[in-house]
């Protein structure tokens, strides 16, 4: 009988020893982009015999709001999707924004032209015409409205859109140019109404505007595309003045953002303006940035100080691209090389050479995305979403790199290494997510972790180094380890 008893006793005593050892087993899937040749790989062997990384994340240290990520509508990439195949246009757009795809959920347009246009134009090309009598989007009719529309179908989610001017119309400026100048004191209103009359429009056609820059880049970009220049002084009075009482009044709900150029001691030049007090900060929901200062460095030091001024707002990265480079067609190799250079490698001065160095495209995504996130930036939006083989189309010649490439000519389409790397993190880290803290002791890899609404972790690890690691990543009393490949981008998505 008592024997019977002992033999009971000890398998349910195994069974709950098993039962505890489960408990402190993460359940996680693991997608790895690699210079080895995955993209977005799903992995599931964890070799043994390397040294462990320890990594302890703290979902009760909170940071930002995750708002999204994603990239821009351009006359550029809605031109060339529409001179592709239905078969590979629709293959493109569902790669954006579609359930399997990378899911983007923060988006950017322009209002008129850019650099990324066929030609000049604008809205209100009629001189005099302050009361916008003339106004039309008939120019966005054929390409980039249909695009929008398109990528919304594909969306099950929606995302938002951020529009930005380059420019107002040659005749409401001081030099009578699309490049440079200033807005004239007496077009203030007519250059008001005109931000109202383009939500109105586009939200005839179904297009909701989510949030608007005041001006694209108002520092300037050397008189080389559409611009004009604004202080932050000159900002600030035309929203207070201008913009905001006119949105208000013909009922527009949109986001506000300032500045909308490049991170470093600028930013924080123009916060002190904008976010000098209540009565200032109150007209804007947030700040607008760029990366173009360095290819390396995020400038954590401005982003925490515009941070800090306003702590309730955003601060969201709007551009960004692999510039002044053409893009090597169907070389996944050349994005995993340090061989790219952006226009500081030639043109910068000599005591800003050093922030223009050669760089692996993949490298300078990767780590800006996770410096900014985690240094309060809530969103991250690439330029171009599509572009030709020379860089393209672009009326000023500004040949840039896009995620996916495309040869219209031939009907063929390049998903280059970039694409994946925006995935790994507009895919897993979803709108509404909380950045959490963690604890790295390994400063040779970049990482950053956000809690998604539906109490999934993301986390995502970049391994620039030459060799691969384990990494068991800790969340309370439970577990899980890892394997990231050399020279690789990895998400991480524990489960809840």
């Amino acid at each position: 009988m008592h024997k019977f008893r002992i033999f009971l006793v000890i398998p349910l005593m195994i069974l709950s020893m098993s039962c505890v050892v489960a408990q402190k087993m993460l359940s996680a899937d693991v997608f790895e982009t690699s210079a080895n040749g995955n993209k977005l790989k799903k992995i599931t062997d964890v070799p043994s015999g390397s040294e462990t990384v320890s990594v302890i994340l703290l979902p009760g240290t909170k940071f930002q709001t995750i708002t999204g990520f994603g990239g821009s509508f351009t006359e550029a990439s809605a031109y060339l999707l529409n001179r592709l195949s239905k078969k590979n246009r629709d293959l493109i757009l569902e790669a954006y924004f579609g359930q399997e795809g990378a899911r983007y959920s923060l988006t950017r347009t322009h209002i008129s032209s850019c650099d990324f246009s066929l030609r000049n134009y604008s809205y209100a090309p009629i001189k005099g015409d302050i009361e916008l009598k003339h106004f039309s989007i008939d120019e966005d009719r054929d390409d980039l409205i249909p695009m929008i529309r398109d990528a919304m179908t594909h969306s099950k989610d929606g995302f938002k859109i951020i529009a930005s001017p380059w420019t107002a119309p040659p005749w409401m400026k001081d030099n009578n140019d699309w490049r440079g100048g200033k807005l004239l004191p007496e077009y203030h209103d007519s250059w008001a109404l005109f931000f109202s009359k383009y939500l109105t429009e586009y939200k005839n056609e179904g297009i909701n505007i989510w949030g608007l820059t005041v001006e694209n880049e108002p520092l300037g970009c050397g008189n080389n595309w559409e611009s004009m220049i604004f202080s932050p002084e000159e900002m600030l009075d035309f929203v207070k003045n201008h913009l905001g009482p006119k949105l208000e009044t013909d009922g527009h709900s949109v986001k506000v953002l300032a500045y909308d150029q490049n991170r470093g001691e600028t930013l924080e030049e123009w916060a002190k303006v904008i976010y000098k007090d209540e009565s200032s900060s109150k007209h804007f929901d947030g700040f607008a940035i760029h990366w173009y200062a360095s290819t390396f460095d995020w400038f954590p030091q401005s982003l925490n100080y515009a941070h800090n001024l306003a702590p309730g707002k955003h601060l969201i990265q709007t551009e960004a691209c692999v510039d002044s480079e053409v893009p090597h067609w169907q070389d996944d190799k050349w994005y995993w090389s340090e061989e790219a250079t952006d226009w500081g490698w030639d043109w910068a001065p000599e005591d800003q050479k050093k922030l223009h160095p050669k760089y692996v495209p993949v490298y300078r995504y990767a780590r800006d995305i996770i410096g900014c996130m985690n240094n309060w930036v809530d969103g991250w939006i690439d330029w171009n979403m599509v572009l030709d083989r020379q860089g393209g189309p672009n009326w000023f010649k500004n040949w840039c790199v896009a995620p996916v490439i495309v040869d219209p000519e031939k009907d063929e389409v390049y998903f280059t290494p970039l694409y994946y790397t925006m995935a790994h993190f507009s895919k897993f880290i979803r709108p509404g997510a909380v950045r959490i803290g963690f604890e790295n002791p390994n400063p040779s890899l970049m990482l950053t972790a956000a809690q998604n609404p539906d109490g999934s972790v993301a986390v995502v690890i970049l391994n620039m180094t030459s060799e691969s690691k384990n990494i068991k990543l800790s969340l309370g009393d439970r577990t899980v380890e890892v394997h990231i490949s050399a020279q690789a981008i990895q998400t991480i998505i524990i489960l809840s």
